[in-house]
């Protein structure tokens, strides 16, 4: 099979307070990071060689993944010395390609969590004869979403901007983030500038009479830029509604990895991650959440759809429902965060002095 690219580069602003220490694609999901589900994936469907576009925290990929013999996969790594936008960062690395002009090339962007079939959609690619093959996912509301109309043989005739009305959504395609392209159109993208893949490059495609190709696929989709479908992510890897060989342990309601202590009549339900060092006192309720590694859950809290950050830890009896709390904060015991509030990295609450929610 094919080789690929993986851009792993984005900053990950909307993930914050997660990302101020760890880049996007390591933040542990399912009790590893979530690059590694990614790459267990490809090598799966018989990738053998990524490359990975890196830029934000870069240092940080290599001494992990090394050349990836672990996973049986051969890595390198290209850092953006500036931001050069997913064409631009697709092209910087091309050097590293072993690729011939005519060949294909998966493209993956490093936030999405799938169940796409990629052997198919290489299939796809080969057997429409596309210069590039894009996966698409139906999705319900699209209004978020830029659309990506089809003809009957999943030709692609548009790239259409997020809708504003009812009546521009004339279709509930969107773009999901994998492509296949053959080599020589990567080495077509300008060199050295920002570049958009979404915005200049496919639209540029299809106005010069290129064959851009549409799959639909619409197994498990998720796009894990905001806190809340992250830890609705890692919670169904381990549920098993999100499939990946590189999850720790047997799919259930809970995932405990080794060395944390989790007391005999604590509750963990709903595909909770409990990560190494971590501890999770006695009475305590975690649904749905993940608590990496070292972080406490003192006795008698409730924890619903949230995470917890290394070496965080949570006050008796205290309630966090939709949260996010960052590395090394310290909760009080008996306060009460709900509703999408973020906690940042180190941040002390005293006991008994917050009962509110917050969407910011």
């Amino acid at each position: 099979m094919t080789e690929a690219i993986l851009l792993v580069g984005g900053k990950g602003t909307r993930l914050r307070p997660l990302t101020v220490h760890t880049p996007k694609p390591m933040v542990p999901a399912a009790g590893v990071p979530f690059l590694t589900h990614q790459l267990a994936r490809a090598r799966a469907a018989g990738v053998e060689h990524i490359v990975l576009a890196t830029s934000y925290l870069a240092e940080v990929f290599e001494p992990y993944f090394g050349d990836g013999s672990a996973l049986g996969l051969h890595l390198e790594y290209v850092t953006e010395k500036e931001p050069l936008g997913t064409g631009g960062a697709i092209r910087n690395v091309a050097s590293r390609l072993r690729s011939a002009p005519g060949d294909p090339v998966l493209i993956f962007n490093g936030d999405i969590l799938t169940g796409l079939d990629i052997r198919a959609l290489v299939d796809t690619h080969r057997t429409s004869g596309a210069d590039v093959s894009l996966h698409l996912t139906r999705v319900e509301d699209p209004r978020a979403f830029g659309l990506v109309p089809t003809d009957d043989t999943g030709r692609v005739t548009a790239f259409l901007e997020k809708p504003q009305t009812p009546e521009e959504i004339v279709t509930d395609q969107i773009n999901a983030g994998a492509y296949v392209f053959n080599r020589s159109v990567i080495d077509a993208i300008p060199a050295g500038r920002p570049v958009s893949v979404e915005r200049e490059t496919f639209p540029g495609l299809l106005a010069d009479g290129a064959h851009l190709q549409g799959m639909v696929d619409s197994t498990y989709w998720l796009d894990l830029g905001t806190p809340q479908a992250f830890v609705r992510g890692s919670a169904d890897l381990v549920l098993g509604r999100a499939p990946s060989p590189a999850v720790p342990g047997r799919c259930g309601d809970r995932l405990v990895l080794e060395t944390a202590e989790v007391a005999p009549d604590a509750k963990l339900t709903g595909g909770t991650v409990v990560g190494r060092t971590a501890r999770i006192g006695a009475g305590a309720e975690v649904d749905g959440s993940t608590v990496l590694d070292g972080a406490v859950v003192e006795p008698g809290a409730r924890v619903r759809d949230s995470l917890i950050g290394s070496g965080a830890r949570i006050g008796a009896r205290t309630v966090l429902d939709g949260a996010v709390i960052g590395d090394g904060a310290v909760i009080g015991a008996d306060n009460e965060l709900r509703a999408g509030i973020r906690i940042w990295c180190g941040a002390a609450i005293p006991p008994g002095t917050v009962r509110f929610s917050s969407d910011q």
